[in-house]
């Protein structure tokens, strides 16, 4: 493992609220220069729900992005604090965002988000054997609920209409899985 060549000096606290932290820290560098360097801090999990149905049929949903000031398609996704399971969370995500019950789930993966800026970690499932319910969306969020074929979703990323970047990972993944025979 390596060492951190980062020396912190200093930290300054700039912003606080119930979903972020941020940090102002003066330090060195690697190359021994000062400088200084700003970190999110996040305080919930990422979740992400890549749903598989057994037509080869998944689930995006559509809502504007306030950061991004544009429309965005992606899979379910959701904040899931420190404290609580992931899988639990994934599970309640998926049934508010799109009404859907999954019998299997299985973890795709985990990554970091933004790394240069934030310590946001993610974590995305896969969900299949589904049956549909009722959604019941938060208040804050007007979604769209969209059922395409896994293919489609695969073409809404190559041609630029699906950013999110848990949502290309998972498609991408699955896309892997299928052509390895890893997902039937």
């Amino acid at each position: 493992m390596e060492l951190n060549p980062w020396k912190i000096k200093s930290v300054k606290e700039i912003y606080d609220n119930p979903w972020i932290h941020l940090s102002e820290y003066t330090v060195v560098n690697p190359s021994g220069g000062d400088g200084i360097y700003g970190k999110v801090h996040f305080k919930n999990i990422a979740v992400g729900i890549m749903v598989l149905d057994e037509n080869m049929n998944t689930y995006l949903v559509g809502q504007f992005r306030f950061p991004l000031n544009a429309y965005s398609w992606e899979i379910p996704e959701g904040g899931c604090p420190l404290e609580e399971d992931t899988l639990i969370n994934g599970k309640r995500e998926l049934l508010e965002e799109t009404g859907l019950i999954a019998e299997q789930w299985d973890t795709l993966f985990e990554m970091h988000l933004s790394n240069s800026v934030s310590d946001e970690k993610a974590i995305i499932y896969l969900a299949r054997s589904i049956k549909q319910s009722i959604p019941d969306p938060e208040e804050t969020e007007q979604l769209t609920l969209k059922k395409v074929p896994f293919s489609e979703a695969v073409k809404m990323v190559e041609l630029g209409q699906i950013t999110d970047s848990m949502s290309v990972a998972a498609i991408y993944k699955v896309q892997l899985l299928l052509a390895q025979g890893k997902l039937l």
